[in-house]
């Protein structure tokens, strides 16, 4: 327990020293944001800040588990690493698209959709055939585990995988927020990783809790830096991978309550927009534009949605 204290506490000073270092480098590159013309007008001031600031917890996460392998007796928290970073690799290249295009439109939907299918597929089987991963699918709340085929498990999980990433990556729209919501998830994981004896596993929840602190002091309103898709992706390639790592899938349904949220707004909306010939259903999409223009400030929204976050994940530790 005391290891993984002192794996957040460095997590913390990693990403905040990198951060640091690495924030006057982005701004030398003019890797600055690009903001859509579809989206809020009133975020037209935000184009240019740096992106791609969730490299400085990607690489206090790596270095605090590699610190750690001498005392490592499960090395199966690197399967959840590799894939967290083939996804935040995905993000990389749709910033770097960016970047080079000088537009807010990297790689295409159906592009980044395959890269992460294909991620997802290689990592369920790898976690399968080395028996760090169940086929068997927990139930909150009834407690009850239902046994699937590999094939069937596998198929569905890799939809669920990438529309958690996806979700997580939606929910990145306002300063401080995605960050905000995902650190009481990382709480959680790192509570049920040691509930389950899975302490190796918890040290990279418990890094990113750190991580996401120290992440904050840049990304808090008005922010210096944004994570971009590749800090957003590699963060919900994390959520998503402990959460089957630990067996336990459907505890997205509370412990990523937010982010599901931010997507089903986005999908009511376009569905809605076409049904009835251009009307809206909210008045932005995702839905934490809704609320800025209903008048909440930035700051107000990363509260209440990270407060929600919270109370979620304490709902979903009932569950288990």
């Amino acid at each position: 327990m005391t290891r993984i204290l002192v794996t957040a506490l460095v997590g913390a000073v990693l990403s905040g020293g990198i951060g640091y270092l690495l924030l006057p480098v982005l701004r030398a590159l003019k890797v600055g944001q690009s903001i859509r013309e579809v989206g809020p007008i009133w975020h037209n001031y935000k184009a240019g800040t740096p992106m791609m600031g969730g490299l400085m917890f990607i690489f206090a996460s790596i270095i605090v588990l590699l610190c750690n392998i001498p005392f490592m007796e499960d090395y199966s928290v690197f399967f959840v690493l590799i894939l967290s970073l083939c996804f935040g690799f995905v993000g990389f290249l749709d910033d770097f698209a960016k970047m080079k295009k000088k537009q807010n439109e990297g790689l295409t939907s159906i592009q980044k959709f395959l890269l992460q299918l294909a991620v997802s597929a290689l990592f369920l089987y790898i976690m399968y055939r080395t028996g760090a991963m169940s086929t068997e699918m927990y139930i909150p709340f009834f407690h009850v585990s239902i046994p699937l085929h590999p094939i069937v498990y596998i198929f569905l999980s890799m939809f669920i995988m990438v529309g958690c990433d996806n979700a997580v990556n939606i929910t990145d729209g306002v300063d401080g927020l995605s960050s905000s919501v995902t650190l009481p998830v990382m709480v959680f994981f790192t509570a049920l990783a040691v509930k389950q004896g899975k302490y190796d596993l918890a040290l990279l929840p418990a890094s990113l809790i750190g991580g996401l602190v120290a992440y904050l002091f840049y990304n808090w309103h008005p922010a210096k830096v944004f994570m971009g898709d590749t800090g957003s992706l590699f963060l919900g390639g994390v959520v998503c991978a402990l959460a089957f790592a630990l067996d336990m899938p459907l505890i997205l349904i509370f412990v990523g309550f937010v982010y599901i949220c931010e997507t089903v707004s986005v999908i009511l909306q376009v569905g809605y927009f076409k049904l009835t010939h251009g009307k809206r259903l909210f008045k932005m999409a995702p839905i934490h534009h809704h609320f800025e223009k209903c008048g909440w400030k930035e700051e107000k929204i990363v509260i209440i949605f990270s407060a929600v976050s919270a109370i979620m994940c304490v709902i979903g530790w009932l569950g288990i």
